[in-house]
């Protein structure tokens, strides 16, 4: 069950967001083994001025369509898993919406699954 918070410049389409959207669901479902329909994104955009990034930090020249990708998930992936994950991320992302590898930058935070409430106040994982 994962969750995903995604950032980006504003002023990028409709038609971006939700390839962004589908890219990321697919990614998750083939590396991840996401049910289907779980799927719970939202996407934040940010002018110019709220929105900073190290441009060439670890030797990654990225651009002003840097996308941060947050994800939190359940605890229970191999790396493996996680690796199969980044990989996918950036090939669905540059297929569409056509962002370069460059600018997929991927945060995992993993969490046990006690720590999910997904409605009616319960602990569905517990």
């Amino acid at each position: 069950m994962p969750l995903l918070h995604i950032a980006l410049r504003a002023g990028k389409p409709d038609a971006y967001r939700e390839a962004i959207f589908d890219s990321l669901y697919r990614a998750m479902r083939d590396t991840f083994d996401v049910p289907e329909d779980d799927q719970f994104m939202a996407i934040t955009e940010h002018d110019a001025a709220n929105f900073r990034f190290g441009a060439s930090y670890l030797g990654v020249a990225r651009s002003d369509d840097l996308v941060f990708i947050q994800i939190t998930a359940n605890n229970t992936r191999t790396v493996e898993q996680k690796k199969a994950l980044f990989r996918r991320i950036a090939q669905l992302l540059g297929e569409s919406p056509g962002l370069r590898p460059e600018d997929v930058f991927v945060n995992l935070v993993e969490v046990a699954k006690e720590n999910w409430s997904i409605g009616n106040g319960l602990a569905q994982y517990a």
